[in-house]
């Protein structure tokens, strides 16, 4: 076995990886990883966020570790999701460019030049956009919605707030190390705060396994959107689901009113069935949303940490 590599110097780019049973990606990603980083001729490390495998995959981790020094980790006691994985390692890393990654090799590598580029450019975030998505539309629609939505609330024009490969001068993480991890969306809470962005486009690979965002998942963080970043929520709700159901009564009203004249059949249970329906539907919203403030009132009052570390590298 050859001697571990040692790190010349203080990282210039950390490389954050968060990882979630990607034994089987993991090695791949790790040798192109490194060949692009040494390509670069800069000094580097590569954080490595176990969010609490199963498969083997920190022990892959430990064999990197040993062989190259430029190899950092943290392992969490169980699986406690992406963003507080993203925020142990964003929170350790050391480099003056932070550049975030998932591990499952849909994010190219070969890719971190051109991110790590535009931030030597004089821009604070490099926002990766995935040009050509290889994902179901079962993914891309709800995707679209969501960046809908935050590029209204935060009003920063960019088309892809869901993509985590992304590079960051160092100056705009570390004030909201403290909401990161909290606050899902990095780079939407990162934009709000006024950093200078431009887009670039990276390649997207079709992901090694099922993805693990299933459509109750993303209803729940278009919930998480709604309550983080749009302002006065409560109020902009009660007025426009306000507006809605006053026209749904009165379109409702009026067609029985016509329906009733011109058959002498007043339609009573379609009416109120239809009615009722509706009414239910948009209380289920307005209790789901409700739902989410309380829980981070929750989370906030109980003062939990975000993760529980294992072991780290």
């Amino acid at each position: 076995m050859s001697d571990p590599i040692t790190p010349a110097a203080a990282p210039e780019i950390s490389v954050v990886v968060t990882l979630y049973d990607e034994a089987a990606s993991l090695p791949e990603l790790h040798r192109r990883a490194v060949a692009t980083l040494e390509a670069l001729g800069r000094p580097f490390e590569l954080v490595y966020v176990d969010d609490g495998s199963s498969d083997g995959t920190f022990a892959m981790i430990e064999e990197l570790h040993a062989a190259d020094a430029r190899v950092r980790a943290v392992r969490f006691k169980r699986n406690f999701g992406q963003h507080p994985a993203m925020h142990a390692g964003l929170s350790r890393a050391r480099g003056q460019i932070l550049v975030t990654m998932d591990g499952d090799l849909q994010n190219l590598p070969e890719d971190i030049p051109k991110l790590v580029a535009a931030v030597d450019a004089g821009f604070d975030v490099a926002s990766g956009r995935r040009a050509r998505r290889h994902d179901s539309w079962g993914r891309t629609l709800p995707s679209r919605l969501i960046n809908g939505m935050l590029r209204r609330f935060t009003k920063v024009d960019i088309s892809d707030f869901g993509c985590a490969f992304n590079a960051y001068r160092r100056g705009v993480v570390t004030p909201m190390l403290g909401s990161i991890g909290r606050q899902k969306f990095t780079k939407a809470l990162i934009l709000s705060g006024g950093a200078t962005v431009t887009e670039v486009d990276v390649g997207h690979a079709a992901r090694h396994g099922a993805s693990r965002y299933s459509p109750l998942r993303l209803t729940r963080l278009a919930l998480h959107v709604l309550a983080g970043f749009w302002p006065q929520p409560i109020q902009w709700a009660g007025v426009v689901l306000g507006f809605v159901c006053a026209f749904a009564s009165t379109v409702l009203g009026v067609y029985g009113v016509v329906y009733w004249i011109a058959t002498s059949n007043f339609p009573g249970p379609l009416f109120l069935g239809a009615a009722v329906i509706f009414v239910l539907g948009v209380q289920g919203f307005v209790l789901a949303l409700v739902g989410e403030y309380l829980g981070r009132i929750q989370r906030e009052v109980e003062g939990r940490p975000l993760y529980a570390v294992e072991r780290e590298l």
